[in-house]
């Protein structure tokens, strides 16, 4: 399924190592003030406090950004030495991320720990009262994950098989989609040596999501809009 939209007006917040304004992929005039997030839950919003160190998080972004390529981008660092951090640190990302008026809330990452799930469903609960959508793996290796199999995110499939061009939607009843793990191709290097996963199949969701938000418009604008959403991108 293919959208005729850009998500010009629709703010996505991404989760992740931050990213590198200068990197190629990126269109830096689209990038909004963000923050990083400490473990313990410190919000530092200084001037390099998102600067991605990792890589991860600047292909997450360039990502979304090839997919909605008219959508700002809000970085929100949680990532600073490796790959993972806490869940406070998520539920205090979401929660930040939600009063920056983020429409879309990517979070490429999640907990596998169920004993998560009940403060993670509250995360979720609070974006939605404040008109954001949590875009989230569902599971990782058939594991639940935490806040994407929670109630009210639109909750992401890696489908190997699907177009990187495309997404589907699920017709088991689930409300899940699907799409490419592969990144954004960078010339001369197989994109299966590059990273890639679900983080990509997620953040590709994020971009066909921020293009069906954009034809929804003010109509979307209240804590239902997830069901609004799911409709425009099933229709």
């Amino acid at each position: 399924m293919t959208l005729p939209t850009t998500g010009r007006g629709v703010r996505i917040a991404v989760i992740d190592s931050g990213v590198h304004p200068g990197h190629d992929h990126i269109n830096s005039s689209l990038l909004l003030p963000g923050a990083a997030i400490a473990g313990d839950g410190t919000i530092d919003t200084g001037p390099e406090a998102t600067l991605d160190r990792m890589g991860h998080g600047t292909a997450v972004t360039a990502a979304i950004q090839e997919k909605a390529p008219d959508a700002s981008c809000i970085p929100v660092r949680v990532f600073h030495d490796a790959l993972k951090t806490t869940g406070y640190a998520l539920i205090t990302a979401i929660d930040w991320a939600a009063g920056q008026g983020a429409d879309i809330i990517n979070l490429s990452l999640g907990s596998t720990n169920p004993a998560h799930a009940p403060a993670f469903a509250a995360a979720v609960e609070r974006a939605r009262d404040a008109g954001s959508i949590v875009v989230a793996p569902y599971a990782v290796e058939e594991t639940p994950c935490y806040p994407g199999a929670c109630e009210g995110v639109l909750s992401v499939r890696l489908d190997w098989d699907c177009p990187r061009e495309t997404f589907r939607a699920a017709t088991d009843g689930s409300g899940h989609f699907s799409a490419s793990g592969l990144p954004r191709p960078i010339p001369g290097v197989p994109q299966r040596r590059n990273i890639h996963g679900i983080s990509f199949a997620t953040a590709q969701m994020s971009g066909f999501a921020a293009r069906a938000l954009e034809t929804l418009g003010t109509a979307a604008n209240c804590k239902n809009r997830i069901d609004a959403l799911r409709a425009a991108l099933r229709a």
